[in-house]
């Protein structure tokens, strides 16, 4: 298994009526992007969520998440989080609403 392919359906689900979103494989998973930026996706069994960096901290607080770092560099605004975190779907809304909030405020690629 490359990436959990349920996962990235229930994200498809939440995202299916949202304008200017697509998706590609990368991270050896599958992103979502909104107007060409990096939203959010599935690394392995994980939600990868893209945030405001002045909010990183904040959102490392909330259960099962982590700092996004698959080469020893963490990188600031991006969290990765546990199946456990998204288990529910008003949780996987909760982290998708939070990305797709972020996200929709940077300029268009």
């Amino acid at each position: 298994m490359a990436f959990d392919e349920k996962l990235a359906e229930r994200i498809r689900a939440k995202l299916a009526k949202r304008k200017g979103m697509t998706e590609k494989k990368m991270f050896g998973g599958i992103g979502f992007l909104l107007n060409g930026n990096m939203c959010c996706g599935v690394h392995k069994t994980d939600l990868i969520v893209r945030v405001d960096t002045e909010t990183t901290d904040e959102a490392l607080k909330r259960p099962h998440a982590r700092v996004f770092d698959l080469t020893g560099r963490p990188m600031k605004g991006w969290i990765l989080v546990e199946p456990a975190g998204v288990k529910t779907d008003d949780s996987l809304a909760t982290w998708v609403s939070l990305a797709v909030g972020y996200v929709s405020t940077l300029t268009a690629k």
